[in-house]
């Protein structure tokens, strides 16, 4: 066995996968919280947020998907259709390659669900199954997850491993140029994390950006081909700003949505493995979640000759000035957060480990009530 597939666990246990999807809709609910929270302290505005809610709620949408995809895991069907594949080392969450699996699923639904009996046939199948034979109806109830399934994939709004950008107006800058916030998200094969990127720029081309039939496409094309997580931010805005002369970015950021971190499902070394193991929360309560921002903002403008008698605008970024480490992280600044429950927290702050000083913790209750440490 190769040591990817060691980091992979397959979900086979009924009650296991059931609890692992509901783990996950509450973290996503109140990841939602956070960031509310965070647009109520300043660290994030209106847009910042309505675009994050967005893709967390295409995360949510594509865990639901998933939940009935395996609705039956563990149990006789009749037929083999394997079970939840899960990054059980460095993420917390399913592979990359379920998303895949599940892109290609949504291109056939529409087939699939056609030749399918109707959700209320099947219920009523199921009922006679149970009064006429006195049996558990597990054909009829995987057939009916299946359906379920392919139903949630023509919703749509899913968080796929690619999300294309979307351009949002956000007024005019000094002078007469637009301001849009771009933003973009992924899935990193690599990690098996959703990425999101965030980008404000100003756009002093003739015409608006998102109405332009020859920059907008090819602006797509070059944010999505550089959507891995381990490219420097730096990297990325530099190479933006030197490909399109009229556009100027001048923020952009990144949040990496994970890993988490369950001491029933995960097996990640380090401190937090030993808070959740010594907190013993009950069930649903025994998760710590991690949030990563990087931020690179434009300080300056500098004019680059181009031709032989023009001239454009090159952005100056600022890196960060704390030891020198602004070349390494190619970023302005990185703020990393933990999202968790109270008893994990308490135990968090008794153990008090060494590099968790600077790391905002939000504390989240089954109320919905959101605080910050």
């Amino acid at each position: 066995m190769t040591d990817l597939a060691k980091d992979h666990t397959g979900l086979s246990d009924t009650f296991a996968s059931r609890r692992y999807f509901k783990k996950f809709e509450i973290i996503t609910e109140h990841l939602t919280r956070v960031a509310g929270t965070m647009q109520a302290e300043g660290a994030l505005d209106k847009h910042d947020v309505k675009a994050l809610t967005g893709y967390l709620m295409r995360l949510n949408f594509t865990f639901r998907a998933l939940s009935m995809k395996y609705l039956l895991v563990g149990r006789d069907t009749g037929r083999f259709f394997g079970s939840l594949a899960m990054d059980t080392r460095d993420s917390g969450f399913p592979v990359a390659a379920e998303l895949m699996t599940m892109a290609n699923d949504a291109q056939q639904a529409e087939g699939h669900l056609a030749n399918m009996p109707s959700e209320d046939q099947l219920k009523d199948d199921m009922v006679r199954k149970i009064i006429a034979d006195q049996e558990v109806p597990t054909k009829l109830q995987f057939a009916l997850s299946q359906r379920l399934y392919y139903q949630e994939l023509l919703k749509g709004d899913l968080f796929w491993t690619q999300n294309d950008p979307e351009c949002q107006w956000l007024g005019k800058a000094d002078g007469e140029r637009r301001k849009f916030l771009l933003h973009w998200a992924a899935y990193d094969s690599q990690v098996n994390l959703p990425v999101i990127y965030l980008m404000e720029l100003e756009d002093s081309g003739k015409t608006s950006l998102p109405k332009d039939q020859y920059r907008w496409p090819e602006v797509q094309a070059h944010l999505m081909a550089q959507g891995l997580a381990g490219l420097k931010l730096l990297t990325i805005a530099k190479g933006f700003d030197e490909d399109f002369d009229d556009l100027h970015p001048k923020r952009l950021r990144r949040y990496h949505v994970g890993p988490m971190y369950s001491s029933a499902y995960t097996e990640q070394s380090g401190p937090l493995r030993r808070v959740l193991e010594d907190a013993d929360a009950p069930t649903g309560q025994d998760w710590a979640m991690a949030w990563t921002m990087e931020e690179l903002t434009s300080e300056d403008v500098r004019q680059e000759r181009s031709g032989w008698f023009g001239k454009v605008e090159r952005e100056v970024f600022a890196l960060d000035p704390f030891g020198g480490r602004g070349a390494d992280t190619g970023a302005t600044r990185t703020q990393r957060s933990i999202i968790l429950p109270q008893r994990p927290f308490q135990v968090l702050a008794e153990q008090d480990p060494p590099g968790f000083g600077d790391v905002r913790k939000f504390v989240v209750s089954d109320s919905g009530q959101v605080l910050r440490y």
